[in-house]
């Protein structure tokens, strides 16, 4: 009969646990100190202060000074343990239980507790009471599961260095796409247009101080390349006025390299326009003196000068 009863309380016990098990999940997370078995959006009802309670259920939750019980209808009930809460198994004929500490009440324990409601919604505990086979398959429960979520928090963990590598990875590729885009993109740094005499290609004292002016931006810049072009005002032929745009645009670059030791490299090709690109009207002499020009422009390019952003 005492063998049959002691085999009844385990299956009961291991019941309890595959009970609860079934139906929750291992928190991936938790906060310091506390052992969490079951839901992690735990629901906990709460209970009116001064109201008696005495339900029977398994601990889904053991926090420092409080655990929750979950119920037959899975009803979450938080519970405060005190210094007056009695801790002990079920006692049998005119014997009383042994008492255990508050540390022994282990997620996984199929408890009896009995207490009155608190202000804070609580349950606090006057007697909790359990099988001593219980606790035995709490301590096993205990022993397995810990290290099994020790080893969730650990993959958790990597996981999510994992996610911040592959995130800082893809921005990274973002970052050199968008430059890789803007390679054939320039911004205009600065510009100068220095004008010549009627028929002429040579530079002037004052067209002269302006290249050294606009050369000396150039001496810190980097991506950078120089736009040439070369103008005439409508006087002429177009046959003529092409050559002598693109004499006026080679002067301008013979002065810039051999002056200022710029590299051929940093020219884009001069063009001559002719007369194609007036800016003045042609039928003014002012007009046209603005029209005998060459136009040279500082450009940046936008995917090369794309400053890299420093990683924390």
């Amino acid at each position: 009969m005492h063998v049959n009863q002691k085999r009844m309380r385990s299956s009961i016990a291991i019941g309890g646990l595959i009970l609860m098990l079934a139906g929750t999940s291992v928190m991936f997370a938790q906060s310091p100190g506390s052992q969490v078995v079951g839901d992690p959006t735990i629901n906990v009802r709460a209970v009116p202060a001064g109201t008696k309670m005495k339900f029977k259920g398994v601990v889904v939750r053991r926090d420092a000074d409080t655990f929750v019980i979950r119920d037959r209808n899975r009803v979450d009930t938080q519970v405060l343990l005190t210094d007056d809460s009695s801790i002990r198994t079920h006692g049998g004929f005119l014997r009383r239980g042994k008492k255990y500490a508050v540390t022994d009440i282990l997620s996984g324990l199929i408890v009896e507790v009995e207490g009155r409601g608190d202000t804070q919604g609580q349950l606090v505990a006057k007697k909790i009471r359990f099988n001593e086979s219980d606790l035995r398959a709490a301590i096993i429960t205990d022993t397995r599961v810990n290290p099994l979520e020790a080893n969730q928090q650990r993959i958790a963990g990597q996981m999510d260095e994992l996610y911040a590598i592959a995130a800082e990875a893809r921005n990274e590729m973002n970052r050199v796409s968008e430059r890789v885009s803007a390679l054939d993109d320039y911004d205009v740094q600065d510009m100068v247009a220095v004008n010549f005499r009627v028929n002429s290609a040579v530079l002037s004292p004052e067209a002269r101080r302006q290249l050294d002016d606009l050369a000396a931006k150039t001496s810190n810049a980097r991506a950078f390349v120089i736009e040439i072009t070369g103008h005439t005002d409508s006087t002429g032929s177009a046959a003529k006025n092409f050559r002598l745009s693109q004499q006026r645009a080679e002067a301008v670059v013979q002065y810039l390299a051999v002056n200022h030791k710029i590299p051929l490299r940093r020219f884009i090709t001069p063009m001559g326009y002719g007369k194609t690109a007036a800016v003045a009207d042609n039928t003014t002499p002012a007009g046209r003196a603005q029209n005998r020009r060459v136009e040279v422009k500082i450009l940046i390019n936008r995917g090369m000068s794309a400053q890299t952003p420093t990683r924390q």
